[in-house]
């Protein structure tokens, strides 16, 4: 079968390489330039590098929206399109062009989690899960009927970097797997669940911001959300920008005003943390590794010399 790919980063990068070790014949390929937005700078394998190795024509668009592209798609004459961690819109005039339409490959178990950083939104938010879903394009962002699915457990200390690592996996497969079920004649692919369907915006520099009215727990996941090589949650210390670079929930449970500098706890530094932290049945947040303003990374007990005084979430 005659295949274009639209993809970016990493995930692109495996999907276009699965679909060069298959039986399908990659026509064209179509990503964007590269990224100067933190976001895109992190799991950044280039898919244009990777076509062009393999001898496969390449197309760089910010926007799928011009004739000339339009045109040398037609030119391809692809039996499938192939969508992967393409951050634009794809007119109908596109998904529709080739003979069994276009396959999008997202990373997270639709309906749920549509839209961008699946994995990050789904940590936080302690979903026992996560995967990836296949599913055939239409007019309505991440929203066609499912051809397959695929999900794997999250763990009780993963990082979004082990989420990524394993889903990662499951990219190749399921893009293959998924085109042989079209292929197959099948039409009878899973419709999504509109009233489950939730959709997440690009994380930014508020989203990774401690609030520390947070509970404990969620506190914890966002730092194993924000873990490197993404941008680190942070606070401020005195003024001063501090990350937070590991942390987890206190033993003990903190009375008191949420972002107190309260007790040291083995080898962290406790945070009151929670709403309701008043009421003294609230576990605190232990830090214990931060990172300061200019850089230095330093453990917990080494950087609080002194309880007592707030962490706040502006300067």
């Amino acid at each position: 079968m005659r295949v274009v790919m639209f993809g970016y980063q990493t995930w692109g990068h495996r999907t276009l390489q699965a679909l060069l070790d298959s039986e399908h014949d990659v026509v064209l390929v179509v990503t964007h330039p590269a990224g100067e937005g933190a976001y895109e700078k992190i799991w950044s394998d280039s898919v244009a590098e990777l076509a062009e190795a393999h001898g496969v024509p390449v197309v760089i668009r910010n926007r799928p929206d011009d004739e000339e592209l339009f045109e040398r798609l037609k030119e391809a004459d692809p039996d499938f399109i192939v969508a992967t961690n393409w951050r634009t819109l794809i007119p109908p005039r596109i998904f529709e062009l080739p003979r069994y339409g276009t396959l999008n490959v997202h990373d997270s178990l639709l309906p749920k989690y549509a839209g961008f950083s699946p994995l990050i939104w789904a940590l936080i938010n302690n979903e026992p899960e996560v995967g990836v879903t296949a599913h055939l394009m239409d007019a309505e962002l991440d929203a066609g009927d499912i051809v397959l699915q695929r999900a794997v457990p999250v763990g009780p200390r993963d990082t979004t970097a082990d989420l990524f690592r394993k889903t990662l996996e499951l990219f190749g497969p399921i893009t293959v797997d998924g085109l042989a079920e079209i292929a197959s004649g099948r039409t009878d692919f899973t419709k999504q669940d509109r009233s489950e369907a939730s959709f997440f915006h690009k994380r930014a520099e508020e989203d990774i911001r401690i609030d520390w009215r947070w509970p404990a727990a969620d506190l914890d996941r966002l730092v194993r959300a924000q873990c490197a090589p993404y941008p680190s949650a942070f606070t401020y210390h005195r003024g001063r920008r501090l990350e937070v670079l590991a942390a987890q929930v206190s033993e003990q449970r903190y009375g008191g005003t949420p972002g107190r500098i309260f007790y040291r706890e083995g080898e962290g530094v406790v945070i009151v943390a929670g709403a309701d932290a008043r009421t003294g049945r609230n576990h605190g947040l232990a830090i214990t590794r931060v990172r300061t303003e200019d850089g230095r990374e330093l453990g917990a007990t080494e950087y609080f010399t002194a309880m007592g005084g707030y962490l706040t979430d502006r300067p």
